[in-house]
């Protein structure tokens, strides 16, 4: 299947909190849009690789996305190195997306930055056709995506562009409340984490609000390029 983005994302959670109103906002403009997670979050205090599969694809369906996968990378210690790069390669090949969302280049936790430098590295060599990858026993096509943003995180970035995702932030909120054991839950026991404070889910709230003012719209979601970004229409932009 071909998809119009492809969400790049270290841990299961980390799409839904960076960039699913985003997600949301091109599904109901008829865009295909999938995600793959590097690894399964294994490393998390709460929870367990398990429940966050389920906790995956029940995001997933609230999403509405067209495809998820998760590559089975070590949580904490994946590399950007060959042996990697290949796997990500292989799922760009594989999806062909024109627009790839990714990992913010620097954050609290030392995946987020790491993941970040290996989909940029890989969106680039995926374009390069004297690399050979092949999937279920077939040979792959060279593709490169037309562009790569990284959404931002919990350390703030200013953002290069700022998607305005107003009718969606329920859903988003919906969608992250889906990995139950990772964030506020008074339903469920365990031990108190970073993420798992109800001030947590209210500053990925004042977040949105923050990028939302301005731009003059109420929730919206950031993103920085690593290139300058052109437009056509000067009149599109707000």
């Amino acid at each position: 299947m071909k998809l119009d983005i492809l969400v790049l994302a270290v841990h299961p959670d980390d799409a839904e909190l960076g960039c699913s109103g985003t997600i949301l906002k091109h599904i109901a403009q008829q865009k295909k849009v999938g995600i793959v997670d590097f690894t399964r979050g294994e490393l998390g205090t709460r929870g367990t690789a398990e429940t966050r599969d389920q906790e995956a694809l029940d995001s997933a369906q609230i999403l509405g996305l067209h495809a998820r996968e998760n590559l089975r990378l070590r949580d904490g210690f994946f590399k950007n190195d060959e042996l990697h790069q290949i796997e990500v390669i292989k799922m760009i090949r594989k999806y062909q997306p024109e627009i790839v969302l990714t990992n913010a280049l620097d954050d609290r936790h030392p995946d987020h930055g790491r993941a970040g430098d290996l989909a940029n590295d890989a969106c680039f060599l995926s374009g390069l056709s004297k690399i050979e990858t092949s999937l279920d026993g077939t040979a792959q096509s060279a593709w490169r995506p037309s562009l790569v943003l990284q959404y931002i995180q919990d350390r703030y970035i200013k953002p290069d562009i700022i998607v305005d995702i107003t009718p969606f932030m329920d859903t988003k909120i919906a969608a992250i409340k889906a990995f139950k054991t990772q964030f506020y839950n008074p339903e469920l026991e365990g031990p108190a984490t970073y993420i798992s404070s109800p001030e947590f889910m209210e500053s990925v709230i004042s977040r949105a609000r923050e990028f939302g003012k301005a731009i003059g719209a109420t929730y919206a979601e950031g993103f920085t390029s690593r290139k300058l970004l052109g437009v056509d229409d000067l009149f599109h932009l707000r």
